[in-house]
């Protein structure tokens, strides 16, 4: 089964909690804390498998998850961390935000991964707190959770050759006569439901990669018909071969139509090389034709998918204008790549009906690690969030004396220094 779009949710693993711990031995008098730090969790990537050809797994697979790291242990002992998990996916997948439809990843090279989820950090045990001024510190930290987002997963097929034509111009049988590909052929519309790839073998250890897509037909950009859930997937294309039924009532409309449909879809397809072919030359009346049929396009080949005539020139043509593009896709300049950085305030602080809401990574992560059961570990939070400024920049505000401040799923109570 064909699925190229999958709404998928990703989940990190939970760190480990860290252990609260202190060394008891004999002769051994205050031997102080010995807490370990939980494990990290396991984050989950995107990976790119060209062992795979659609989302199947995606589909009846929605949710995946890291695993959590283990939990610390007395003595020092570390918890392990969490695997990670990879999902394969094909070559040509686009990883989109579900909320706001943007792109975060393409993945078009074998192995390219993207971080969909990072696992959570490891609490640390209650060995890590120790100071000079305490010695016994009597609380650890919870595990931080992971991620948890949900993408839009959509495939584009990879191919340097798109075909575009009508439902029964003929491509299922050009893509069965070019290549090893066997997709089905029939005498009614709209008998190719999916897109198929096939490779062509040339001469000299050539290849030529080229797709089909189920018939266009008018209002497909608008939805109609079943090209317009398959048009994007000859946007990657380096060159548009348009089969044309010599047997059409009016070539140079259907041509029109063709050119409309992709216009409207994207105005990628306009800067993709056209080229024109008059498919079904071994029927006689439509050879008749061909030389005034020729006269509405632009350089067309006589070709016929049932007898193969003119298809090995036809292939030949389209690998010299594929390679053409590859060599100057090589000779072309070179943008040296920066990463991209924006600065990020540690928090901020927004007043919001109740009381006033912290947001920022730094903060967020030290409420969500606290255990608020714990009188040490809340006055050990209280200290943090003052070095950080945060009391100040609520007094500056306006915060009264048992104002709320919501900080991740927390509700704190304000009281001034």
């Amino acid at each position: 089964m064909f699925i190229d779009r999958a709404r998928v949710r990703v989940t990190g693993g939970a760190g480990g909690n860290g252990c609260r711990s202190f060394r008891r031995e004999k002769y051994v008098p205050r031997g102080g804390p010995n807490g370990g730090d939980g494990g990290n969790g396991g984050s989950v990537f995107f990976v790119a498998d060209p062992r795979y050809t659609s989302l199947l797994d995606l589909k009846y697979h929605a949710h995946w998850k890291g695993l959590s790291g283990a939990h610390g242990q007395g003595s020092d002992c570390h918890g392990k961390n969490g695997d990670d998990v990879l999902v394969y996916v094909p070559l040509g997948t686009i990883i989109k935000q579900l909320d706001n439809d943007s792109v975060v990843a393409d993945l078009t090279e074998p192995g390219q991964r993207f971080v969909a989820a990072r696992g959570g950090r490891g609490g640390r045990g209650n060995a890590k707190f120790a100071t000079s001024t305490e010695r016994a510190p009597q609380f650890a930290e919870f595990g931080e959770p992971g991620e948890d987002t949900e993408f839009l997963v959509e495939l584009k097929v990879i191919a340097e050759v798109g075909l575009v034509g009508l439902p029964n111009a003929g491509k299922s049988t050009f893509l069965a006569a070019a290549t090893a590909a066997r997709p089905k052929i029939a005498a009614y519309p709209f008998t190719t439901l999916s897109p198929n790839l096939g490779v062509v073998p040339l001469s000299d250890f050539r290849t030529l990669t080229i797709a089909d897509i189920p018939g266009i037909i008018e209002g497909a950009a608008e939805g109609k018909g079943l090209g317009h859930d398959f048009l994007r997937h000859i946007e990657r294309t380096k060159v548009l071969l348009f089969l044309i039924d010599l047997g059409d009532e009016d070539p140079a409309e259907t041509l029109r139509v063709l050119e409309s449909e992709l216009a409207q879809h994207s105005a990628v397809f306009a800067t993709r090389p056209h080229v024109f072919a008059l498919n079904k030359a071994d029927v006689p009346e439509n050879r008749e034709r061909f030389d005034e049929v020729a006269k509405s396009f632009d350089s067309p080949w006589l070709i016929s998918g049932a007898t193969h005539e003119g298809i090995d020139k036809l292939l030949e043509h389209l690998w010299s204008i594929v390679e053409k593009l590859r060599k100057d896709e090589e000779n072309a300049p070179k943008i040296p790549e920066f990463a991209e950085y924006a600065y990020q305030a540690p928090y901020t602080v927004e007043r919001v009906e109740g009381g006033f809401r912290i947001d920022g990574k730094v903060a967020v992560r030290a409420v969500r690690m606290t255990n608020f059961d714990n009188d040490d570990a809340v006055r050990h939070l209280e200290k943090r969030l003052q070095k950080m400024g945060i009391f100040k920049a609520l007094k500056r505000l306006g915060a009264e004396e048992g104002a709320t401040i919501f900080i991740a799923d927390a509700e704190l109570e304000y009281h001034s220094d």
